[in-house]
Formats: C-alpha cells, structure tokens, sequence
C-alpha cells in the first residue's frame, strides 16, 4: 500500500526523553492506493462477541448480572472514554504546556521499557471497547480474544517476550499471553529505526534507546488509569476468507504487551480499528479492496445472534440490496484516527430541531463520529438539549423512574408503553442521506418494567458520538478508497 504522508518536523530532546506527544507529531493519510490482489473477490469475516455475552465469559462472572448493572457499567466506561477525546482534541494547541510537561515527568533508567512515564489521552485508545473477536497471530498461530475498537490504531496482545524456553509453561501468568519465541515470524523494530523515532510517535513509542537494534519500546497510559507497556513487532496474522480457505497477512505491526492493568482482564489485548497508518483496518482494507463492514445485533436482547466484522466482500454480510443502501460521505482524518460523519440537523417526529451547524463542524471544536467502543450516544449540549425536550414530551404520560442512573437524564416506568409512541429520531447527513435510527435503540430497557432515553449529554465545545446501540440492526460499510460510509436496516443474520 502507497501512503501520501504530511510530516511535521520535530526535534528530538536531550538523551532519554520522550518525543513529543502525538497530536504534535500527526501523520495524516490524504490518500490510499490499495492492491487489487485475488482475494478481492472473498473477505475474511469476524464473529464480533459482545462483552457482556455469557459465550465471552467463560468464568461465568457476568452471569448473576442484572440488565441494570449492565447499564451502569456501559455508562461508567463511555463517560471516561467521551471525555477523554473530548480533552484530547482541546488540547491540540497546547504544545508548550505538554513539552514542558513531557520534560518534568521524564525519568531514564537502565530499563528499556522504562524510559519515561506520562499519563496521557491517546489518539489512538480511548477507554476501551465493547467488542471482542478471536484472532490469530504468529507462525505457527497463536490464538486470542481482542477488543475490536474503531477508535483505536495498533493491535497488540499479552505478551511474554523475556520469558524463553521450557520455563515459560511454568511461569506464564495467563491463557491470553503472546509468547514470541514460539513464532518463527516475529521481529522486533528497532529503537534506533525511523519507524521507532517518527513513524510509531503517534503510538507512544519511546526515545529510550540502550542500543541500535533494542526493540522499539510504548508505553500508553489510558485515560481511565488503565496501562499497556510494552515492544513494538511485526509478525503474521492468519484470518479465514469467506470462500472457507485461510490466507496470511506478512508484517502486521503488533504491540507485544509485557505489563498491563485496569480494564483489560477479560482481554487478551486490542484490534486496532481506527483509520490511520499501521492499524489492521488499513492492513486488511490493502488485500480486501479497501472496504470493511460490521453488523451489530442488540446485545441487551437474550437471542443468542452473532454480530459480525469483515473485510472485503461476503454474500451473507451483503445481502442487502444495493438500491437498500443509502450512502454519505467519511471524512477520513478529521477527527484524530475516528470516522467522522458529515450530520446536517436532527429532527424527531419529523421536525427539524435546527440545531446550530457549528456543532456538527468537524475543522472547528464539533462534529460526530462512529464508535464501536461507546455504547451509548453523546450529543453535545446544543444538540442534546432540543432532542432530549422532544422526546420526553412525548413520554409525559408516563411517570419518572426513581432510579438514579446517572449520567441518563430520563428514566420512566414503562407500563403499557409501545414504541408507536415515540417519534421517530432521524440524523440528516448533508449531502442528503438520512439515518433513522430503530426506537429500541434511544429508548432501551434499564430494568424491569423502567426504560430511558439512552442519549448522555456532552460538553460543548466537544466531540458528540453516535454509539453502537443506536448503530444496532444495520449494516455499516466503511469504503475507504471512496470515502463513503454505506449503511442499510439488516437482522444481521
């Protein structure tokens, strides 16, 4: 794959300092030439488990867990993961602040992953997803369930790169870990490279360098207190084509993860689905025709479905007619690594809320993207205000929930509602596409008998997020070479 890259000069600080943070050092795709090869005509398809499914949890942890539980859950990680893009955005000017930040918190020691320690909002990871699949890595393969996350750019699994030899078996700490001297295909990136200094900057690689051919060392700091340090890698990854044959993807970049706490313990690691250099998405879309698609069921409902992820073409995934598929445009590096859409207004019942165009402009403090890891959908003030006044105008007959499930701002008690009652909640694109979300999806069950408005309120200025609940039941087709977002009703079945 051919990359038209723009580079930002940056110089390099004294010996055992970090570069600087990735906003400052942005590598922004203008354009990509992906290959034609054969397997254009398959694709390669991913069963997406969704983390609250009992298939998932093998301990049976998340069992004995009510649908209320559930909810708070969803809503404590996407709280920290909306204000954490937010914040990175706003930050994008402060460039003195964070050099001299990077300076004070700078620590060397002998240690190559140890360099220097910053807690930092990634560009690339933000909270974590919702998502998982199974995916192969190594020669001969290594399996692993990993968060898929569009809002995140490298790949990376548990990993045990100092552990050598028969005393591995004994040692090793969990089913989940990646054990590199097993893999005939793995090779480290070296710190002295100019993939290490400038190329992974954007990924937290870290200027510590005891020697040239060290390998090139991260360390991510989430903005949940979450941690992932670690070595960079290429290896092999093996994924199944929808013609039932196996094909082999050379030299994907992955993040061999050494030292990880926070929210990773039901993960082996994350897929890195965002739209930038060196995440999978690019990797996949340069042998599958530059598109990919996913189809989510509803994961609060008991039918046991599958959601789906693919790359490239597949019957099943397509079946959708194409006259059925309505078309807007991506805006492909607007937004840091997410995917941007392009909203004009809302309207609820029909109506037009005439909400302020300045929200919904990605080049200023606004716009919107699809998240994978949200669950719930966060509308900045200007936006949310008028939608939620609608939609509880039409609940009013209905008495208010006693329960306290912050941030939601309107719980009911449901008895006798039918969603006939509600208005319909429509997003206009502007260049004319319109996406009529399904009512389960803003109106969703809480606990028994009790339903709320699942729209969560944002800061303005900041970064409103249409998430994967109000996503459920369609089929979202990401076509990067056209810079198209493609999206049509589907069961997802």
């Amino acid at each position: 794959m051919q990359l038209h890259v723009q580079k930002i000069m940056v110089t390099r600080t004294r010996k055992g300092d970090l570069f600087l943070l990735p906003f400052l050092l942005y590598v922004a795709i203008s354009s990509a030439k992906f290959s034609q090869g054969h397997e254009h005509s398959f694709g390669t398809k991913f069963e997406l488990i969704h983390r609250h499914s009992l298939k998932r949890n093998q301990n049976n942890v998340m069992q004995h867990m009510t649908r209320l539980e559930h909810i708070k859950l969803l809503l404590h990680r996407d709280i920290t993961r909306q204000r954490a893009i937010s914040q990175r955005r706003g930050l994008k000017h402060a460039s003195a602040v964070i050099r001299r930040q990077v300076r004070a918190n700078t620590r060397v020691t002998n240690d190559r992953n140890a360099s220097g320690k910053l807690p930092m909002h990634s560009g690339a990871d933000y909270g974590i997803g919702e998502y998982f699949v199974s995916f192969k890595v190594g020669t001969p393969a290594q399996r692993f369930m990993l968060i898929a996350d569009t809002g995140s750019d490298l790949t990376w699994m548990k990993c045990r790169y100092k552990c050598q030899g028969a005393t591995c078996n004994q040692t090793s700490s969990g089913r989940g870990d990646f054990h590199p001297d097993r893999s005939s295909s793995f090779r480290t990136i070296p710190c002295s490279s100019r993939m290490c200094k400038i190329e992974l900057a954007n990924l937290f690689s870290l200027a510590h360098c005891p020697s040239p051919l060290s390998p090139c060392a991260y360390d991510f700091s989430y903005s949940d207190g979450s941690e992932a340090l670690g070595l960079f890698a290429q290896e092999t990854v093996t994924i199944r084509l929808t013609n039932g044959r196996t094909a082999r993807l050379n030299n994907v970049l992955v993040g061999c993860t050494e030292s990880s706490h926070g929210t990773f313990e039901t993960a082996d690691g994350v897929i890195g689905l965002g739209y930038r250099n060196y995440s999978f998405t690019l990797k996949a879309a340069e042998k599958f025709g530059g598109k990919f698609s996913y189809c989510l069921v509803d994961h609060l409902s008991p039918k046991n479905v599958s959601s789906y992820l693919v790359f490239g073409n597949d019957k099943q995934a397509t079946a959708t007619p194409p006259d059925k598929m309505l078309y807007t445009e991506l805006l492909l590096g607007k937004i840091n690594s997410f995917y941007a859409v392009n909203i004009k207004d809302i309207s609820i019942g029909g109506t037009m809320l005439q909400i302020p165009p300045q929200v919904w402009n990605v080049n200023s403090q606004g716009g919107v993207i699809l998240d994978s890891g949200s669950s719930l959908t966060f509308l900045t003030q200007p936006a949310y205000q008028p939608v939620m006044a609608a939609l509880k105008h039409s609940l009013s007959n209905f008495s208010k929930s006693k329960l306290d499930i912050e941030p939601m701002d309107y719980c009911f008690n449901s008895t006798g509602f039918n969603e006939s009652m509600v208005p319909k909640l429509e997003f206009h694109f502007a260049d004319g596409a319109t996406f009529e979300a399904p009512v389960k999806s803003y109106v969703i069950d809480a606990a028994e008998e009790v339903k709320c408005l699942g729209i969560v309120s944002a800061s303005w200025p900041g970064t409103s997020i249409i998430g994967n609940i109000m996503q459920q039941n369609h089929i979202w087709e990401f076509d990067l070479i056209n810079k198209r977002l493609g999206f049509a009703r589907s069961s997802c079945t």
